[in-house]
């Protein structure tokens, strides 16, 4: 649904005690960062800033727990079944990553919570979205053979393989490509309809599998799926491009 941050902005100037612009945009980005840490979608263009207080999460946590509509429409969101948009040029899909750094800040913020949101986790949901999925790949798929073709490699080209969709998934990687001088490119792809900060998740085999390969290895993230597809590559070991944050574990009785 679309939406106008400066007439939001306005609309809340009179309820707020004459706080600055500045400050309504920081809080909103506060709630941009506790929702990305609830594993809930939110509203695109505020960046998230994991630095605010406890209440406030408290606060959002609770709202999240007490609407039911807002729960059913973030589970259709998540569970949608939806395609790209039609791209003229493929190889304006690759951008840079995002600050890390503010990735590092969001994933310790979120093993500092004071309590754990009760809302279901539409991260996860996302993440298990097979047309979500299936259509990044896809999508990187085009992406790497456009890149190879505008290398002069079109026989390279005409080998990428979607191997998660012709072989299957457990492979550690779901799109073989190539460099220009012909040598493996094993990709992952996470694909996500929210922006770039959007945290994802990743297996322990694939973690491993980066390790192993790392020198053959990228991880795509395909993000605004949606709406305007974008991605970045983090190439080599995930351990070394990304902050991990165990999320579940195994266990046996003593």
């Amino acid at each position: 649904m679309p939406y106008n941050k400066s007439a939001h902005r306005r609309a809340l100037k009179p309820l707020l005690r004459d706080r600055s612009d500045g400050s309504i945009e920081m809080k909103h980005q506060n709630i941009t960062a506790i929702l990305i840490e609830a594993g809930h979608p939110y509203i695109r263009g505020y960046k998230p800033a994991s630095q605010y207080q406890g209440l406030l999460s408290d606060v959002v946590l609770d709202r999240l727990d007490g609407d039911a509509a807002l729960r059913h429409l973030a589970v259709e969101f998540a569970e949608a079944v939806v395609q790209p948009p039609q791209i003229g040029d493929m190889l304006s899909l690759m951008t840079k990553p995002p600050d890390l750094l503010e990735s590092a800040r969001l994933a310790l913020a979120s093993q500092k919570r004071r309590r754990q949101a009760r809302t279901i986790d539409y991260l996860a949901r996302e993440s298990r979205n097979r047309a979500i999925g299936f259509g990044g790949e896809a999508l990187v798929v085009s992406y790497e053979r456009a890149r190879l073709s505008s290398l002069g490699c079109d026989t390279l080209a005409q080998r990428v393989q979607h191997v998660a969709a012709t072989i299957g998934d457990g492979l550690g990687y779901d799109v073989l490509s190539f460099t220009a001088d012909g040598r493996d490119r094993f990709i992952e792809v996470k694909t996500t309809q929210l922006g770039p900060m959007t945290p994802f998740y990743i297996t322990e085999s694939e973690i491993s599998f980066s390790t192993e390969n790392h020198d053959h290895y990228s991880l795509y993230r395909v993000y605004d799926f949606a709406a305007r597809p974008l991605m970045f590559s983090l190439d080599g070991r995930v351990e070394s491009n990304c902050t991990l944050h165990a999320t579940q574990f195994m266990a046996l009785p003593r």
